[in-house]
């Protein structure tokens, strides 16, 4: 697919602007899986993705959160809501999961500040029935799920059975209804990352056992892209976006120069592809019950991680302007 008009975006607060715009003639159909607490790059991830869904370039199909802690629901409903689209379901984990804050507090400034309906992460239905009642209505083969979090709820989605939403366990489910995986996980060649360490059982279920394609966005890759300084330098004062990384960078000499920015690259990948960015590695991924994993180069494999191919300035320049796009929403 070929994405060119979101990216020239002009950055700002107010209606947004559009250049030579080319949409899909269907958009992408995308279920967002995050973890938006330990860090904060979710929340430009977040932008993003409503960026590609204000150029008409996906559809939104739920916001998911891979976290139990209970302002992570919230936040994510703030930028939906911010970005026009409250109504986006959002599911959370209910049985079992990480629960962990933001360090450098922004949930609280943020579900204080802006407009939500959810009050607690707990309020949220389960996220493996969301699943289960979204792929269950979309066309065979076409669902992108995006995850930049904690792989709990994919996990316990490959061990779901079936239910009163659809006849197929959920292995089943998944390759009738999904298309791709993309994934902000793992370090390559090897090493040990935090989204895949924090669960390191359901992410061997589910990267062992998924059906489909997927393609990881290595540690490597987003240490690199340093994105949030001229973010904050808009003049706009009421942008949650905006607010996340004014907040937060500055607790942080190691952010000095920008927030490291692994969860953008996992949408970018997802919407417009890797071809022109990034070079894949074909293989297999492993994971280890102690949250390490190694790689296995196999030109048939089912996985790829990819590798930094546009200079790193480029691309990082690329996922910020997409970050600090215009709302439609007038504020």
């Amino acid at each position: 697919m070929f994405v060119l008009g979101i990216v020239l975006l002009m950055a700002g607060c107010g209606d947004s602007q559009k250049k030579n715009s080319k949409k899909p003639d269907i958009p992408i159909p995308v279920i967002f899986d995050t973890d938006c607490g330990p860090d904060y790059d979710d929340v430009g991830a977040l932008a993003i993705l409503h960026a590609f869904a204000d150029s008409g370039d996906i559809n939104i199909l739920a916001t998911i959160s891979s976290n139990k802690h209970e302002l992570v629901a919230p936040s994510i409903d703030v930028i939906n809501t911010y970005y026009g689209r409250p109504d986006i379901p959002i599911g959370a984990p209910k049985s079992d999961g990480v629960n962990i804050g933001a360090s450098q507090k922004w949930p609280d400034s943020l579900v204080a500040k802006y407009p939500h309906d959810l009050m607690s992460t707990g309020e949220a239905p389960d996220a493996v029935k969301l699943y289960r009642k979204i792929l269950s209505e979309q066309e065979d083969t076409t669902v992108t799920i995006i995850s930049v979090g904690f792989l709990t709820n994919l996990g316990n989605l490959i061990m779901s059975e079936p239910d009163e939403l659809s006849p197929l366990p959920g292995k089943k489910l998944i390759e009738k209804k999904v298309k791709r995986w993309v994934c902000m996980g793992g370090k390559f060649p090897e090493g040990m990352e935090f989204n895949v360490f924090m669960d390191s059982l359901k992410s061997i279920i589910a990267i062992e056992q998924w059906p489909t394609e997927i393609i990881f966005t290595g540690f490597e890759i987003g240490e690199q892209i340093k994105t949030g300084l001229r973010l904050i330098e808009m003049p706009c004062k009421n942008n949650p976006v905006k607010d996340v990384f004014a907040i937060s960078i500055p607790m942080s000499k190691w952010d000095k120069d920008g927030r490291m920015s692994w969860d953008q690259t996992a949408v970018l990948i997802a919407v417009i592809g890797y071809e022109n960015y990034f070079y894949i590695n074909k293989g297999r991924f492993i994971t280890f019950e102690d949250g390490h994993n190694e790689w296995k180069d196999s030109e048939n494999g089912p996985h790829g991680y990819v590798k930094t191919k546009m200079p790193v300035p480029q691309v990082t320049k690329l996922i910020e302007d997409l970050m600090m796009h215009k709302t439609t929403v007038t504020k």
